[in-house]
């Protein structure tokens, strides 16, 4: 069965919206690429200078591996895996303050959010500014960094996880006059203990992550290496410190969604 179309032209109003929004879509366009401020020189140039890039990078400084990655990768994991345990210890009471099942105070609850936001919305690397200010260069400015950057994540999952909890046995809880902890403990944590794990597992990958850029403002772990070898100009143990990240990450990956795959 063949299907017939009918074509309608576009009233005057509807073409001049459309050719607003093309306009306004090509200024907006013209004006980025000013602000990036293109030069051609350095952009004809660029396909000549990553081949002398990577001509520097290979072969790696594999020697370099004992004396200067190996702790280095160690911190990291440190880092990421202390970040997470302080960020799950923070996040616990603030998730428990922004349900408005548990908490029936609305007060409490945005403030709880207002805390969650604002985790969220400073990245990693500026929470290490900040705490390497504070701490001064090393692992536990990194560690306090990651912490409180990862506190929005878990405590806002948490949150949502405790809301769609089962309103009947904490109901019944209730009625046989159990007191608070035993409610939480005995009502919501045996329907929330998935989602926590999970999100325990997943923070701590992506932590790993993070935990291997922030020492390039000082925070400690292997972007100090990286760092180091980039303003020395050192560009095989560069490409072997990249290689290191880059096999870490993808094993942290690995590891969690195994782990998921199994106890969850």
């Amino acid at each position: 069965m063949t299907k017939h179309y009918e074509w309608q032209r576009f009233t005057p109003a509807q073409r001049l919206a459309r050719f607003t929004i093309y306009l306004v879509s090509v200024a907006a366009l013209v004006m980025s690429m000013r602000t990036v401020e293109v030069i051609p020189e350095f952009l004809y140039d660029a396909p000549t200078q990553m081949v002398d890039l990577f001509t520097r990078m290979w072969p790696m400084d594999t020697a370099h591996y004992a004396e200067g990655v190996h702790s280095a990768l160690i911190e990291t994991l440190n880092i990421a895996s202390l970040g997470t345990v302080l960020a799950l210890f923070l996040a616990f009471p603030v998730g428990l303050m922004a349900a408005s099942n548990i908490t029936k105070v609305p007060a409490l609850n945005w403030f709880a959010k207002l805390i969650l936001v604002s985790s969220r919305s400073v990245n990693s690397l500026v929470w290490a500014i900040l705490f390497v200010a504070v701490f001064g260069p090393g692992a536990l400015a990194g560690t306090v960094a990651i912490g409180f950057r990862s506190i929005g994540f878990c405590g806002k999952l948490l949150a949502e996880a405790l809301e769609e909890c089962n309103p009947g046995p904490i109901e019944a809880l209730k009625a046989a006059g159990a007191p608070w902890p035993t409610i939480i403990i005995k009502g919501y944590w045996p329907q929330v203990a998935p989602a926590f794990w999970g999100i325990t597992l997943f923070r701590w990958d992506i932590n790993v992550r993070e935990s291997s850029v922030i020492g390039l403002v000082g925070a400690g772990g292997i972007g100090v290496a990286l760092d180091t070898a980039l303003n020395l100009f050192n560009w095989d143990q560069v490409s072997l410190i990249l290689l290191c990240i880059f096999t870490i990450v993808i094993t942290a990956e690995v590891l969690v969604t195994k782990i998921r795959q199994r106890i969850i």
